[in-house]
């Protein structure tokens, strides 16, 4: 399954359960290999060591379930502006999606689309990604690799 506006809405849908229109929150939603959407929001503490990503969530229910995760989302709405953000993945969730490979999407903001974000893949964001030193001809590492 590809990243597109459905994939985008189901994360908006959970933001706007989890968190009333005027405050700021966020969510996540991920596409599994069979159609599947899996939704999430970040943990919040007054510890931030403790807090986690919007994304964790569904990545670990991915992982649990034993599904590839095809495709990532990231929305985000700040109460004091207009609209909804989609946030790219940060290095941590890179990490954490790295596990399905480089060619999981990803959305990203892009001011130059009419609906303000786009789709790259893992290898776009990060071409320069380290776990590829670790295999004998420099390729993205296979998933059992990164279950080693």
């Amino acid at each position: 399954m590809q990243l597109d506006q459905a994939l985008v809405d189901a994360a908006i849908a959970q933001m706007n359960r989890r968190w009333p229109a005027d405050e700021s929150g966020g969510a996540a939603a991920v596409y599994l290999e069979d159609g599947q959407i899996l939704t999430s929001v970040g943990l919040d503490n007054l510890n931030g060591g403790v807090s986690l990503c919007h994304e964790t969530g569904a990545i670990c229910q991915a992982y649990t379930l034993n599904k590839k995760v095809t495709a990532s989302v990231c929305v985000y709405r700040a109460s004091e502006r207009d609209g909804v953000l989609v946030l790219p993945p940060c290095g941590i969730c890179q990490e954490r999606l790295a596990l399905w490979g480089p060619d999981v999407q990803v959305g990203v903001p892009d001011d130059s689309n009419v609906t303000g974000w786009g789709v790259r893949t893992l290898r776009d964001v990060n071409p320069f990604y380290w776990g590829s030193q670790f295999t004998e001809d420099g390729a993205w590492p296979a998933p059992e690799v990164h279950s080693s």
